[in-house]
């Protein structure tokens, strides 16, 4: 397939509401997947709504946001529907869902019959889903209802997601693994970075569309899943912007690049498609090839299929992504 701007964004970047239809797809019965459960017995989280108890650990779930998608993935819980399963394998290469998961539609528009159909025992959405629709889901199974990101915090609140998802999901175990994993990578990057003489390089983070012919950037603050991830490794980050209270994010074009211009060593990193990146379109473009980091040659491009508003497996892959780049 071929991925587009939209698909890189949450479901709440899309529309202001999630409408889940009636129709969709004709799959009924769940893919063939092993969970790995570990409590049993009745298990206890706490979502953005209070605490919750549910009679067993949900070995049925049906996720509607990618990134919390990731994160199930990863703590090894039974996915039996997924909101446009081929898009997910495109973005999130770094925790593969089977692709004969059954597709309950997209992350903005998915189909209750379908969700009801695989007879979930757990929903997971986020807060950009309606209340409306969070009612209509609970008449299907327990939701757990959680933050796409924090733009206060995102990287504890990344923990929290991770905690959250494996209390429902009785991997606790496989949760606490994770993200001590994501500690170690934080660690050795920094150590990995110091060596090479490039601790506390200056960078910024931005992907970007191309708009009635104009490019729009989007800028990634450190309130976003990518800067704070930066910030973890003890990078600075020039673009000092505020984003927005859950993404982090900024949006400005090729012009407002130009506060930039002080930073002769700053790194410019940039996510895209396989096939639509946009400083291609900005080849040519006084003011972009004038820029400090596009003379020197540092403008890099991340590998595609690093969720941008993921857990500690995309937050790892970026990881190394940043330090390739700057000790290269």
């Amino acid at each position: 397939m071929r991925p587009t701007r939209l698909l890189a964004v949450p479901a709440a970047l899309l529309a202001a509401t999630l409408a889940l239809t009636a129709c969709g797809t004709t799959e009924n019965a769940p893919a063939e997947t092993t969970g790995t459960a570990a409590a049993s017995g009745p298990v206890t989280y706490t979502d953005e709504r209070g605490e919750h108890t549910l009679d067993a650990p949900a070995t049925a779930v049906v996720s509607l946001e990618w990134g919390l998608t990731e994160n199930l993935v990863a703590l090894g819980a039974t996915i039996v529907g997924q909101a446009d399963v081929e898009g997910y394998n495109t973005w999130v290469t770094t925790a593969p869902l089977d692709p004969s998961t059954p597709d309950v539609g997209t992350r903005g528009e998915a189909s209750l019959d379908a969700i009801s159909a695989l007879e979930p025992d757990l929903i997971a959405v986020t807060t950009d889903t309606a209340d409306t629709v969070v009612d209509q889901l609970e008449d299907i199974a327990p939701v757990v209802l959680l933050r796409g990101s924090d733009g206060a915090d995102p990287i504890g609140y990344m923990r929290s997601t991770v905690e959250t998802l494996a209390a429902a999901t009785g991997t606790t175990e496989t949760g606490e693994e994770l993200l001590a994993s994501f500690d170690e990578k934080v660690a050795a990057a920094t150590a990995e970075l110091e060596e090479a003489g490039v601790a506390g390089a200056t960078f910024t983070i931005a992907d970007g569309w191309v708009n009635n012919g104009a490019v729009q950037v989007r800028m990634y603050t450190s309130g976003s899943f990518f800067g704070a991830i930066a910030d973890e490794l003890g990078l600075v980050n020039g673009w000092t912007g505020e984003g927005d209270p859950d993404y982090g994010l900024a949006t400005t074009d090729v012009e407002g690049l130009t506060v930039l211009s002080g930073e002769e060593d700053l790194h410019f990193f940039h996510t895209a498609s396989e096939d639509d990146d946009f400083t291609d379109a900005l080849e040519g473009n006084a003011v972009w090839e004038q820029l400090p980091f596009v003379t020197s040659g540092n403008v890099h491009r991340t590998p595609v299929g690093i969720w941008m508003f993921g857990g500690p497996a995309s937050a790892e892959a970026y990881i190394d992504a940043l330090v390739s780049a700057l000790t290269a």
